[in-house]
């Protein structure tokens, strides 16, 4: 099948990049012909804020430019990641002027929460999804700027009133039932919406031994639940060793914390790059994930499921869903350190339930996770669609065949 991928890459380098390029990857080596379309948030410094306000509703240059590499290319189909903020959504009208078939990833909650999170002034916000996108602008809620938001908000409300997303992309992938449900509460058609998850490749391999530490890798911040974690943390007296990977605007207010409570038994080991993380996870007890946002698909859960850690992580959104109390990890209460501290005195002796945890994730991998499935469900969908576009076509040229010959 020839493909053409599509992904708008933000400032800071995150997960989304991450599957895109994995995705990339995994149909190439599946023999595909595959082209890519990219641009990056970086290029934001070379407009103006007005030039900004416009393009991310339309961008004329990127119509032109997907024009042609649809008419280079001619691809059986287009698969988008991101479009967010250079990209825009003028894209999807470029593909139905070509007539290809197209598949959008719902890497975050963007279209139907403007902040892409549902998560604002610390806490859980369903606000647009219930009353409305203008109170995003309201709050400021992306960027903490109003008119950054207002362009996502007017972005979205010119596609909702000129139906793009509901006519121009004839699938979406959702990476998980909530995510999924959330999208159709939004008015996406549940129909267009399938679930598949993200993947880990390579395997990294089972770990070995029961590990010495527990571990957080993950962005430093409030959302991410880390001042859960350090009143977990405190209220265990540093008996328990804790090791923490990842950067972040909160990582220096953690450490003076740490320095003026004299906690001891917790290592900061920074940003450090995928394959050192995947060696600290192998040698980690538990992996702990404190979020207190609707995450859509945390990789980091499983990575630690493909190296045989269970998982201790917030019943908050889709967590549940992947990690399955007592069966590959445990569940607590979000943002109740408390709680955390509670859940991780009743198993860190417990070697029977960790080994047996270990090898659920590590088969929960092997079942759900690898690339192999992953390509499998990425070639169904695409198959489906393709088919269906095909259909439609065959059944717009019908009535002008019929009269041809009939005449």
């Amino acid at each position: 099948m020839k493909i053409l991928l599509v992904h708008n890459s933000y400032q800071e380098r995150g997960g989304e990049d991450v599957v895109f390029e994995q995705e990339r990857d995994l149909l190439q080596s599946a023999g595909h012909e595959v082209t890519q379309f990219r641009r990056s948030n970086d290029e934001v410094e070379n407009y103006s804020g007005l030039q900004l306000f416009g393009r991310t509703i339309w961008s004329s240059e990127t119509y032109r430019e997907f024009t042609h590499l649809l008419e280079a290319a001619k691809p059986d189909l287009v698969h988008v990641h991101n479009t967010f903020v250079m990209i825009s959504p003028s894209l999807y009208y470029a593909c139905v002027r070509k007539r290809v078939a197209v598949v959008q990833t719902l890497h975050n909650y963007r279209l139907v929460c403007p902040a892409a999170t549902f998560f604002r002034d610390g806490q859980v916000c369903e606000d647009c999804l219930e009353g409305g996108l203008w109170n995003s602008v309201r709050h400021a809620c992306y960027r903490g700027s109003r008119l950054a938001t207002a362009a996502t908000a007017s972005m979205l409300a010119a596609h909702r009133c000129a139906r793009t997303f509901l006519d121009k992309v004839d699938a979406f992938v959702a990476l998980t039932q909530f995510s999924r449900r959330k999208f159709v509460a939004g008015g996406m058609p549940a129909e267009k919406i399938f679930v598949k998850p993200n993947f880990v490749s390579p395997d990294p391999g089972e770990r070995e031994g029961e590990g010495e530490y527990a571990l957080f890798a993950g962005r430093l911040s409030a959302e991410k639940g880390i001042l859960t974690l350090l009143a977990a943390w405190r209220e265990l007296g540093g008996r328990i060793p804790l090791c923490v990977v990842g950067d972040g605007p909160a990582r220096s207010d953690l450490e003076s914390q740490l320095r003026a409570s004299c906690l001891p038994g917790v290592t900061f080991l920074g940003r450090i790059d995928r394959d050192r993380v995947l060696q600290v996870m192998k040698r980690a007890r538990l992996l702990i994930f404190p979020s207190e946002l609707y995450e859509n698909f945390p990789l980091t859960i499983v990575e630690a499921f493909a190296c045989g850690v269970p998982v201790l992580a917030s019943r908050m959104g889709t967590m549940p869903e992947i990690v399955k109390e007592q069966h590959n990890g445990l569940l607590f209460e979000p943002g109740n350190g408390a709680d955390l501290a509670a859940k991780v005195r009743q198993v860190w002796n417990d070697s029977a339930a960790l080994h047996r945890m270990g090898k659920n994730a590590r088969g929960d991998f092997l079942e759900n996770y690898t690339a192999e499935r992953n390509c499998r469900l990425l070639m169904d969908i695409y198959d489906r669609v393709v088919a269906a576009r095909r259909e439609l076509f065959r059944e717009a040229l019908l009535p002008d065949f019929v009269s041809t010959t009939s005449s």
